[in-house]
């Protein structure tokens, strides 16, 4: 039933420790669990949303108990500390090597217990409501890391040059990352300048097209016109005296020059679109080249990506190199600390043989 259950929890803390259990006939005096320190962890069922703390010496557990709101860890001196479990009728005692692990130990008791208490609360109110929803855990996740604190030990055995290469490729990865998406936003920025101006410009090349249309039939009229008044004026001069006064002919004369004003406004108007329309030719040209190297931005940020994803490939590799490291040099400690509780029996052997 232990293994079972240790396949579907998920540590989430982690210390090392002396344990020990109250004489249940005295109620005073304390009984050794262990011979050594061992691995005291916090473990979390996410199927049942429970949290259970557990040791194990040797090939059983010396401490299986399920965490109830009800509990408290008492700190009875500066590295011992205590608490009681109901359900198996009995009290554990914990002494630590250092007092801030028992500080640490104490703190994290605490931020379980009421983590405990709130699962209560979302099952007692899910059975209330009877729905079925899943009440997931209030403050920790499925997978958290395991915190080991096992003092000077542990120290010795860390890897100080992977954690730095692991953070200088972290570091690495973020200003990658942080260089190709300011790039990209300045070009997008870019990109939607150009644009606005050139739906400014086909905005104002299809009034002004539409304008020229108007002017077009407007300077046809006019010219028509103008031929007309020639013609008139022709004609007059050619009639003599039969044709209408001078006055008339002044007239005639002045709106054909209101007229060939007119329409050399109205091909300086004609100039400046065409200069115009030109420059809209340009922004487009512009245009094309920010989405050319748009595209090319987004070229490299893909590659960029794909080497981010083999960097923390490779990243996670080292992080599962470290822990299984971890794991068997938690392992070699526990054995070593075996070995050296038997190397000390054996002294004590010895040493007594010696006096007798």
């Amino acid at each position: 039933m232990f293994p079972h259950h240790r396949e579907r929890e998920q540590p989430i803390f982690s210390a090392r420790a002396h344990v020990f259990q109250i004489d249940p006939t005295t109620k005073r005096n304390w009984i050794p669990a262990s011979k050594h320190a061992v691995t005291v962890s916090f473990f979390y069922d996410a199927n049942r949303n429970v949290y259970r703390i557990i040791s194990v010496g040797g090939t059983k557990a010396i401490i299986n108990c399920t965490i109830t709101p009800s509990m408290t860890f008492t700190k009875t001196s500066q590295k011992f500390g205590q608490w009681a479990d109901s359900r198996a009728n009995t009290v554990y005692g914990l002494g630590f090597a250092t007092e801030q692990q028992l500080h640490q130990f104490a703190d994290k008791f605490k931020e379980v217990k009421d983590a405990a208490r709130l699962a209560r609360e979302k099952s007692q109110d899910k059975e209330l409501a009877n729905t079925a929803l899943t009440i997931a855990a209030p403050q920790f996740s499925q997978s958290p890391p395991v915190m080991c604190v096992n003092g000077p030990e542990d120290k010795l055995f860390r890897s100080q040059s992977a954690d730095i290469t692991l953070s200088s490729e972290k570091e690495r990865i973020k200003k990658m990352l942080s260089e190709g998406s300011i790039c990209e936003m300045n070009l997008e920025a870019e990109l939607f300048t150009l644009q606005d101006s050139n739906s400014k410009l086909v905005a104002a090349l299809h009034e002004a097209n539409a304008n020229v249309e108007q002017w077009k039939k407007q300077l046809a009229a006019y010219q028509e016109e103008t031929d007309r008044l020639r013609d008139q004026v022709a004609e007059l001069e050619a009639h003599g005296g039969q044709g209408p006064s001078d006055l008339l002919k002044d007239e005639l004369t002045q709106s054909l020059e209101e007229l060939e004003s007119l329409l050399k406004a109205k091909d300086e108007e004609i100039h400046i679109l065409q200069s115009k329309k030109a420059e809209y030719h340009e922004m487009e040209h512009e245009r094309d080249e920010a989405i050319h190297r748009l595209r090319e931005i987004e070229m490299r940020n893909s590659d960029l990506e794909r080497r981010i994803q083999n960097s923390e490939q490779n990243l996670n590799n080292s992080l599962e190199e470290r822990d299984r490291m971890d794991s068997e040099i938690q392992r070699a400690i526990e054995i070593l600390d075996i070995k050296i509780f038997d190397l000390n029996d054996l002294r004590q052997s010895l040493v007594k043989l010696i006096d007798k």
